[in-house]
């Protein structure tokens, strides 16, 4: 598995680690258990695809973003779903995470990896 300096982690996913032990959720820190490997986490959204039809001016798809910084721009979420002016998303809630770092989320642009369910457990192995 590539060294990043940010990863996604869905939180389907986290539901499934914390109940198995994989992973523990320590308020603003995620570590994985065993691994000796922490983040500082906030909570964040994965847009997926815009689906009204209203275009995608801001150009999320396919990026992550902070909750913090979606509320900034008027932002609304509504469970996996984001309403932004004319433009509605599909979403993956989840959080961003920094290895061992300071997270500021209105600094959380680009570069993020998602770090899907299969992979995780496979780097947990």
């Amino acid at each position: 598995m590539a060294v990043v300096s940010r990863l996604f982690f869905p939180q389907a996913a986290l539901d499934v680690l914390v109940a198995a032990g994989s992973v523990e959720l320590d308020g603003e820190e995620l570590v994985i258990v065993g691994k000796g490997l922490r983040y500082k986490i906030v909570e964040a959204v994965r847009i997926l695809r815009e689906v009204a039809g209203g275009g995608d001016p801001e150009e999320l798809c396919g990026r992550v973003k902070s909750r913090q910084y979606l509320n900034e721009l008027g932002a609304e979420l509504l469970g996996e779903s984001l309403l932004l002016g004319d433009s509605a998303y599909d979403v993956s809630a989840g959080f961003v995470g920094v290895p061992g770092g300071e997270v500021d989320p209105a600094k959380l642009t680009g570069g993020t990896e998602e770090l899907e369910l299969a992979e995780l457990v496979k780097a947990l192995g």
